[in-house]
């Protein structure tokens, strides 16, 4: 199994895992809303004549867990979805290989209750 964890924009969060979905068939996600900054150190604004720097910028952290043979195909859904059109900001995707990943209901390794309850 492999963790796919992206930073987003807010307002990317839906398309993103839309895209997922219809790409990779992988459904379930789990979305943790998150601040932060990278390159662009934050964004300076002017409000009622006073000028106001936000250092951090809301973004989410999207965490799936995918099959191996997943993975490759949600890094680049989860990239092109992600993509804003803007300069910066847009966020990154990362892999982790992860083990031992239990299914809570059944107690079973996912990927045999996956199995299971696809049979």
């Amino acid at each position: 199994m492999t963790k796919v964890e992206a930073i987003v924009l807010r307002e990317r969060v839906e398309t993103v895992i839309d895209a997922v979905e219809e790409q990779t068939g992988h459904v379930g996600v789990t979305v943790v809303e998150a601040v932060g900054h990278g390159r662009q150190r934050g964004i300076t604004h002017e409000y009622r004549g006073r000028v106001f720097e936000s250092r951090f910028l809301p973004k989410a952290l999207l965490t799936f867990v995918v099959a191996d043979e997943l993975a490759r195909a949600a890094v680049a859904t989860i990239a092109d979805a992600a993509r804003s059109g803007n300069d910066c900001g847009d966020g990154l995707v990362w892999t982790t290989r992860v083990e031992h990943v239990t299914h809570n209901r059944t107690g079973l390794p996912l990927e045999r209750a996956e199995k299971e309850e696809a049979a």
